[in-house]
């Protein structure tokens, strides 16, 4: 049979030289206190160099927020020992239950982290009555110490992609690695400096340039500039989205210039932005009514489906004549818009036709801007940069956390 103190010791993992002294139960206050301490004559490891020592003297109280007892707030308490290596002087041992420098046990600091996987810092924050400062601390001493952690020796494909964090021009660079769909860096800024950091995080990862095979990228001439730079053995691609986006882009200027004169193109910018086989009934049935007609639009869409099939073409050869052959039909169009985007396919058919030979695209990086997006948007912004890219890599960069399961286990 159990007393409080024993049931406590076996719920927590105490373990000798450590011991139970008390235990108050304040219920008005809604507040459990445990206080811990050593026991008469222990030796201490020095955390330097493992070798046993006795106590040269004893730290002020501390105190330690741990997880709930049911609804009611618990903190452990204790006078830290510290003790006297002939090595490495006099230091403070370390306890089991919490981290170095840490305000929470180690229990709680995985209960944080669990809850971080979903929820935002302010709504952790009100679920367990502590500030989110504290909290975010505990969320980005996990995730750099998971980061370190990370190898990347095997990552041959990566995908580069800014996007926005926060209102304003305010950007982020994301560096994904496109075999296992994963954030692998997130560095503030577009320019080519961005390329710089990541290669010399990639490096602390134990990676190297020259194994870095295919990049993919919008057509930045910063992100192309700072990739040469940075891996000069790598073949760029040029992302497919962000191309088929540069002529849909003229497609829909193609429909604008027309539907001043054609009132039957009003309201019809979605209809041209979708493959057929994409379309609504509704949808179906307004373009089959605009394709009997000679419109500038439909020739520009039609332009477009044509690019579309370039993609799927796995042989080189074939791949350069086809597209050459777009690229003539797009500059004899005599559509300005479709005309200026054969053009941007000429500036930039190397990076085009790199996709046969790669066929790595961006998509990934797509979905996980979005998650970055609704993470941001549920946090409703953030109050600085590093909080943000932090969330970043809790939610997309698939790390392993060192957390533990219960204080025995440590």
């Amino acid at each position: 049979m159990y007393n409080n103190i024993d049931l406590f010791t076996q719920a927590l993992g105490i373990e000798n030289p450590w011991k139970i002294d008390k235990i108050n139960f304040d219920k008005d206050a809604k507040q459990l206190d445990i206080y811990i301490s050593h026991v008469k004559g222990a030796k201490f490891p020095c955390k330097v160099c493992d070798d046993k020592y006795g106590i040269y003297d004893t730290t002020k109280e501390r105190t330690w927020r741990h997880l709930n007892f049911f609804q009611h707030k618990a903190f452990i308490h204790c006078s830290i020992p510290r003790i006297e290596c002939e090595e490495h002087g006099v230091l403070q041992v370390k306890v089991p239950w919490s981290r170095p420098r840490s305000g929470f046990t180690l229990l709680f600091d995985a209960f944080v982290m669990e809850l971080a996987a979903c929820m935002t810092v302010n709504e952790i924050a009100q679920l367990v009555d502590e500030h989110d400062t504290r909290l975010q601390r505990i969320i980005n001493h996990y995730v750099d110490k998971a980061r370190a952690q990370e190898d990347y020796s095997d990552v041959e494909n990566i995908g580069i992609d800014e996007t926005s964090s926060k209102k304003g021009h305010n950007y982020i660079t994301l560096f994904v690695d496109l075999e296992e769909s994963k954030v692998l860096y997130v560095t503030e800024g577009k320019d080519s400096t961005t390329i710089d950091r990541f290669c010399l995080d990639y490096i602390l990862h134990k990676g190297k340039a020259e194994s870095i095979k295919n990049i993919c990228c919008d057509m930045s001439p910063a992100f192309i500039k700072g990739s040469k730079v940075n891996f000069p053995h790598a073949a760029i691609t040029y992302d497919k989205f962000h191309v088929m986006k540069k002529i849909n882009e003229a497609v829909d200027q193609v429909r604008r210039e027309e539907r001043y004169k054609n009132d039957f193109l009003k309201k019809t910018r979605y209809i041209w932005l979708k493959n057929p086989e994409n379309l609504t009934k509704k949808q179906k049935e307004k373009f089959a009514s605009l394709s009997n007609m000679n419109l500038k639009t439909l020739r520009a869409y039609n332009l477009k489906l044509a690019l579309q099939e370039f993609w799927e073409i796995d042989d080189v050869t074939t791949a350069a004549s086809y597209l050459q052959k777009w690229y003539l039909w797009g500059i004899r169009s005599r559509l300005e818009p479709m005309k200026e985007a054969a053009e941007f396919i000429n500036r930039n058919w190397q990076g085009i036709m790199q996709y046969i030979t790669s066929k790595i695209n961006n998509g990934v990086l797509e979905g996980i801007n979005s998650v970055i997006q609704t993470v941001k948007r549920k946090a409703r912004g953030f109050r600085n940069t590093k909080n943000f890219i932090t969330a970043i890599y809790l939610r997309c960069s698939k790390l392993e956390f060192d957390l533990p399961e219960a204080l025995a286990h440590k």
